[in-house]
C-alpha cells in the first residue's frame, strides 16, 4: 500500500527545497535587528538624529536578508548619512560603513554566544518530513554564522548543503536579491532553480527567489497579524504561510 505524502501538495510539484536560515528555520532575526539598532543608533546619535533605527520596518526594509555591507549602505543612504565604504578589516565604530558593519557583527556575536538561538518547530517537523520523503534540503544565509546557529539548534544534520557568508565571500557571490546564494545552493543539491522551492522570510530573499527562476518561492511571515504577508507577496512569493510546518498535513506529524 503507498503511504500519502505529508507534504502539502505545493510542495509535491519540486524535487529539492532551499531554505533561508535567520527568521525561517533559526529564531534569530530578533538578535540580528538588536545587533544592528546598536550599530546604527550611535552613527545616528553621532550626527545628531534623534529617530533611531526601528527594530520592524527598518530591519525589513534596509537590511532583512541582505548581506551586512549592503544593509549598513542602505539604511545609512536612507537617513542621509555620506559615509565612505571603508575597508573590510575596518575596526567596528561609527566612521565607515564598514565599520558600521563591524560593529552590527560585533554585537550579534556577543548576543549569540550569551543566548543563542533556537529552531522553530514548524520549520524542524518540515525538515524532518522531506527528509522522510528523500527531497533534498540546502540552508542558504548572508550570515557567516550560519552553520554555528544550525549546529547549536541541532538541526544542522538536517540540510545536505549549507551555503552561508563566509562562503558568498569566498565565491565572491553578490547578495540579495541577486539570486546567486539560492542558485548555488540548488545547484549543490544537483537540482535545477525552476524544480527547486525557496522559502524566505525577507523581501530581498523572495524577490531573490522570483529573480533566479525557482519553481516555488513561499514567504514566511512571522508577524503576530499578518503584516508581513502583503510585502512578501509584493516582493515575488507565491504565497505565504505563517510558519513552514503550515505545509504540512495534520497527519504528518
Amino acid at each position: 500500500m503507498t503511504t500519502a505524502s505529508p507534504l502539502a501538495p505545493c510542495l509535491r510539484t519540486v524535487r529539492a527545497v532551499v531554505f533561508d536560515t535567520d527568521g525561517v528555520v533559526i529564531d534569530s532575526a530578533g538578535l540580528h535587528a538588536e545587533a544592528w539598532r546598536g550599530a546604527f543608533d550611535a552613527c545616528l546619535a553621532a550626527a545628531g538624529q534623534d529617530r533611531g533605527f526601528d527594530l520592524v520596518a527598518d530591519y525589513r526594509r534596509h537590511v532583512d536578508g541582505r548581506a551586512r555591507l549592503d544593509g549598513a549602505a542602505s539604511f545609512l543612504a536612507a537617513r542621509g548619512l555620506s559615509l565612505p565604504p571603508g575597508e573590510p578589516e575596518d575596526a567596528p565604530g561609527t566612521t565607515t560603513v564598514a565599520a558600521v558593519a563591524a560593529r552590527k557583527e560585533e554585537l550579534f556575536t556577543e548576543a549569540l554566544r550569551a543566548h543563542g538561538a533556537d529552531a522553530w518547530p514548524g520549520t524542524v517537523r518540515l525538515l524532518r518530513a522531506l527528509r522522510r520523503e528523500r527531497v533534498p534540503r540546502a540552508a542558504v544565509s548572508a550570515s557567516r554564522h550560519a552553520g554555528e546557529l544550525l549546529a547549536k539548534a541541532g538541526v544542522l544534520k538536517l540540510f545536505d548543503v549549507v551555503v552561508d557568508g563566509g562562503e558568498a565571500r569566498r565565491l565572491r557571490l553578490p547578495g540579495k536579491p541577486d539570486p546567486a546564494l539560492f542558485t548555488e545552493a540548488a545547484g549543490r543539491l544537483g537540482v535545477p532553480a525552476a524544480a527547486t522551492a525557496v522559502l524566505e522570510d525577507a523581501w530581498a530573499g523572495v524577490e531573490a527567489g522570483r529573480r533566479g527562476g525557482f519553481g516555488l518561492v513561499i514567504g514566511v511571515d512571522r508577524t503576530a497579524d499578518g503584516s508581513g504577508a502583503p510585502g512578501l507577496l509584493r516582493h515575488g512569493a507565491d504565497l505565504v504561510v505563517a510558519d513552514p510546518g503550515e505545509l504540512l498535513g495534520s497527519g504528518s506529524e
